[in-house]
């Protein structure tokens, strides 16, 4: 089925990207170059992945489902009926011999093509059609399916020229209890009344009958359509639905099977087929029957004048000579005298049958039929001839479907021209054997004769006269008795075909079946969300969640998730039990775990970093900080971002106020004139702004001003938590790099481009970033492992 082979093909084309994503990974343009034996693909999160849009599933099993009872119920419903027949062999029929070999072979001599295209041909085709008028279809109507029946309650005898007929013509046919109204696909209705239910003659190009037992008033409210057609468009349109083929390859047994809504109208088409083309072939075996008559009766009136005379002549005879009776004395050589005229009477039979013969085929009309079986003792002579009128009747079927020119027809010709020369030849050479025959009984017959020189010469002469008259009375018994065989073939001619089965429909539909559908329906119902999704996926080069940094690298940790909220976005106070202080929390005690466990005294300087703009570093470094100082840890925020600052909004100071880069200008003030209060109840959180935008970043930041300043905050705070510039847009925080404990790289879920993590990781392997870790941003919770047992909802 269709539906069967596109599933298989988003099957086949969809579970190797599940089973080989690793593969798929390492051989994506936006995959990273690592070790493979340091990854693993968990297959699990993988499929939870997919298990996250679970609604989507349940949906699509229902569509689908829904789908499938639809089709279930609207589909037009197809059987397919089926019936058998045996095709006889004619020459088995006629005892014709039969070649050896094709019977070791298996191949039973009946060209099981040429008989599938006879049956298939237009001519046998167009005898159904018209015997059914297959030309005009019935249809009912329902709200949704029109299904095709085979028996209405009227009928339709169209009235239009076939010539007339193109495009098929349809009218709706809605009946009541006094009338039925027939509509034209242009909306022109014609009304006809029912009083009569007989041939009503209406300005319509059919005659529409209404049968004797039908009830219109039974089939109010139902609909029919009626589609007219022309014949030759029947014939193709049956052509298509019939199916002839052989049931084995060494049978000679024909399935012939037509699919259709009607069972009632395939099994009377496939009857009638089969009727129509075993009539065929008793006409064509009726053919020969009747050209043998026609020879014999011939024959017939050419000896019966053939004896007329020698009779004649032998009554003049004996009344001028005087004679009454032959004289039957005769000694021991007289015997043997008869014994040899005997046979020199059959000898000169066989030649007059074979001259008889001869002066047929070459009298015989353009590729005509010839007698067989006229007594002509040659088997030889009598396969010939039998192939021959085969033949004959194969190019007379052949000229009624194809041109003159057919290469098909061209080549029998050349056969039938080939035979006939062959029959000529076997009878020269036939006719001479028995005339060599015949002159040597002759000669015998002549020694015995000269025993009989003492009688009459004329006795010599009645007895030739007597000899003539023999041969001519054997030949015209011969040619009787063989009429009356072809006589009797004729009246009694054996049908082509036997039916080994007529046309059966079995009970179970061919289609819909309901057993194939609904689990195709139920499978298409998962198959097509998991195939929106994989494109989804496939087609979505941003990060989504943990997993996609987790396939990509494992060598970089990931310290943390920070859900999406779509109102709160940072702290405002520092006991707040929100999912977003949570998870800042969280974030702060793995930064903490993850610091390096050094002897160094002071405080950690914690860099917050980013690829691109927009990813939410700034934020992240402010709730970050007052995680830290809801903690009771000293802790101060500086925005080292000279370019780009965002601090400033976040306490709502200036973009003018003094901070980072008036410290550069100046390393002579004291540093701590810049740093101001951050939270307005928390006493431990202290911020220390960008400052007026200078021209020349990254020579301040690399002047040695900035390390000092960090040196100097490393005494009095717990944490120095630094939001930098991005990385890949100016290079001011890979000059001051070194500072940092350790470097938080920000990526933005459903922003963040899954390439970006290759110049992060990058930025690792040359250690341009002190002890990196990855922070994932905005996570939706579907894409969270943190946020998912709902945490929060009530806060």
């Amino acid at each position: 089925m269709p539906i069967l082979g596109c599933l298989f093909k988003i099957v086949s084309v969809f579970l190797p990207h599940i089973f080989n994503l690793k593969k798929r990974m390492a051989e994506s343009p936006f995959s990273l170059d690592y070790d493979e034996t340091e990854e693993s693909v968990n297959l699990w999160e993988v499929a939870q992945k997919y298990l996250r849009y679970w609604p989507w599933f349940v949906l699509g099993i229902l569509i689908c489902l829904g789908g499938a009872y639809a089709y279930m119920r609207y589909a037009p419903i197809v059987y397919e009926s089926s019936a058998k027949i045996k095709i006889i062999d004619e020459a088995k029929e006629m005892d014709i011999t039969v070649d050896p070999m094709a019977l070791l072979s298996g191949n039973p001599g009946i060209n099981l093509d040429n008989e599938i295209q006879v049956l298939k041909s237009y001519r046998i085709l167009g005898q159904v059609v018209e015997a059914l008028n297959l030309d005009v279809s019935y249809f009912q109507k329902g709200n949704i399916k029109t299904t095709e029946i085979w028996n209405p309650p009227f009928a339709i005898t169209k009235l239009i020229a076939e010539d007339s007929i193109g495009q098929p013509r349809v009218y709706d046919i809605s009946l009541d209890a006094f009338e039925a109204r027939i509509t034209n696909m242009d909306g022109a209705t014609t009304v006809v009344g029912l009083a009569e239910k007989d041939t009503v003659p209406i300005q319509l190009p059919f005659n529409i009958t209404f049968l004797e037992n039908a009830q219109p008033i039974a089939y109010e409210g139902i609909q029919f359509r009626v589609v007219l057609k022309s014949v030759k468009d029947a014939v193709f349109a049956l052509s298509e639905k019939l199916q002839v083929q052989p049931t084995d390859k060494r049978s000679e047994v024909l399935s012939l099977s037509i699919k259709g809504q009607s069972p009632e109208r395939s099994e009377t088409v496939i009857n009638e087929l089969i009727n129509k083309f075993n009539q065929d072939g008793i006409i064509d075996r009726q053919l020969i029957s009747k050209r043998t008559l026609e020879f014999i009766d011939e024959r017939f009136a050419y000896l019966s004048g053939e004896l007329d005379s020698i009779e004649v002549g032998k009554e003049d005879f004996k009344r001028l000579n005087n004679l009454s009776y032959i004289e039957s004395d005769v000694d021991f050589s007289l015997q043997r005298k008869a014994v040899a005229q005997d046979e020199v009477t059959n000898l000169e039979t066989q030649i007059s049958l074979a001259a008889l013969l001869k002066n047929a085929v070459l009298g015989q009309s353009a590729y005509g039929l010839l007698p067989v079986d006229v007594g002509l003792e040659n088997s030889g002579i009598n396969s010939l001839v039998a192939e021959y009128n085969e033949m004959a009747i194969e190019r007379e079927k052949l000229i009624s479907t194809v041109g003159d020119n057919h290469p098909t027809l061209v080549t029998l010709s050349g056969q039938l021209e080939n035979l006939k020369v062959n029959i000529l030849r076997s009878l020269n050479v036939y006719q001479t054997q028995l005339k060599l025959s015949l002159r040597q009984l002759n000669r015998e017959k002549s020694q015995a004769n000269s025993m009989f020189s003492r009688l009459p010469e004329k006795e010599k002469t009645l007895r030739a006269i007597e000899r003539q008259q023999s041969i001519k009375e054997n030949l015209f018994l011969l040619l009787l008795q063989k009429r009356e065989e072809a006589a009797m073939n004729y009246a009694t001619t054996a049908p082509s075909i036997k039916v080994v089965d007529y046309a059966l429909t079995s009970n179970e539909p061919l289609s819909p079946k309901k057993r194939i559908v609904y689990p195709i329906g139920l499978l298409m119902g998962l198959v097509l969300p998991f195939a929106v999704l994989f494109i989804k996926f496939s087609a979505n080069s941003k990060i989504e969640g943990s997993s996609d940094m987790e396939l990509a690298t494992s060598e970089i940790s990931l310290l943390g998730e920070i859900p999406h909220l779509r109102k709160v976005k940072k702290f405002h106070d520092a006991h707040d039990r929100s999912i977003l202080a949570e998870s800042f929390r969280i974030l702060a005690t793995n930064v903490n775990y993850f610091l390096p466990k050094s002897g160094q005294q002071g405080g950690k300087v914690i860099y917050m970093t980013s690829s691109i703009e927009s990813e939410g570093k700034s934020l992240l470094a402010y709730n970050l900080s007052v995680a830290f100082a809801s903690l009771n840890k000293k802790v101060l925020l500086v925005d080292a971002d000279l370019r780009s600052p965002k601090l400033y909004d976040y306490f709502g100071m200036g973009k003018n106020t003094k901070g980072l880069s008036d410290y550069l200008k100046d390393p002579k003030i004291h540093w701590n004139e810049f740093v101001y209060p951050g939270l307005d109840d928390n006493r431990f959180h202290k911020v220390c702004l960008s400052g007026p935008v200078p021209p020349n970043a990254p020579q301040l930041l690399s002047d040695g001003g900035f390390e000092t300043f960090i040196d100097a905050a490393k005494e009095t705070y717990d944490y120095i938590v630094v939001d930098t510039a991005p990385t890949m847009l100016v290079a001011d925080t890979l000059l001051i790099s070194k500072k940092a404990d350790i470097t938080l790289y920000v990526m933005r879920a459903g922003l963040t481009d899954k390439k970006l993590l290759n110049f992060s990781k990058e930025l690792h392997h040359k250690g341009k970033l002190t002890h990196m870790a990855y922070v994932l941003n905005d996570v939706r919770p579907k894409d969270s492992k943190q946020y998912s047992y709902g945490y929060g909802k009530k806060h």
